[in-house]
């Protein structure tokens, strides 16, 4: 996994070429990732506790599947991938939210990112899942609120102004 090839960008986006993952995470290289968030029955937001052996942000509960845009591959392909490999989702149409810039001491990336509806099973990634469960986002905003280290800290600052957003609409709709 650390050989392959990832889509490698400038800071403003714009991909410049391929390079190692293992490089990427050494040097704190800017690339592209995508970011799905899945959305079931009544507007629920799927979270899941990432496991202790992923590379970045072990352990932590995560709302977003997605991950590094390989190199060639268009980001919406890439959420197709993750969403398949982290949750077992397959056949959902995307709806594109834009492109998120985010950056800190472990990652630089752009965030692709995306929404689906799913409201068949989910099936984990036993090597990226740790478990799941499917919550309203009025109870996900406030637990990111309550405990906001308890999250992925990228996931929380690409997506928790839009899941506010979503909250209001849910809470004003109910």
């Amino acid at each position: 996994m650390d050989d392959e090839l990832i889509a490698h960008c400038d800071p403003d986006g714009h991909v410049v070429g391929a390079v190692p993952r293992s490089l990427m995470r050494r040097h704190n290289l800017w690339h592209c990732a995508s970011s799905v968030v899945v959305r079931g029955d009544a507007g629920r937001v799927y979270v899941h506790r990432r496991t202790e052996t992923k590379d970045v942000f072990p352990g932590l509960l995560d709302f977003a599947a997605g991950g590094v845009v390989l190199a060639g591959e268009e980001p919406a392909a890439g959420a197709v991938r993750e969403l398949d490999e982290e949750l077992g989702i397959r056949g959902v149409a995307l709806t594109p939210l834009g492109v998120v810039r985010y950056a800190d001491d472990h990652t630089r990336y752009h965030a692709h990112r995306f929404v689906v509806a799913w409201s068949g099973p989910v099936r984990w990634q036993a090597e990226e899942v740790a478990w799941g469960e499917w919550v309203s986002v009025t109870d996900l905003v406030g637990r990111v609120e309550a405990q906001p280290a308890a999250f992925v800290p990228d996931s929380v600052d690409v997506w928790l102004a839009l899941l506010r957003i979503w909250r209001t609409r849910e809470e004003t709709s109910g």
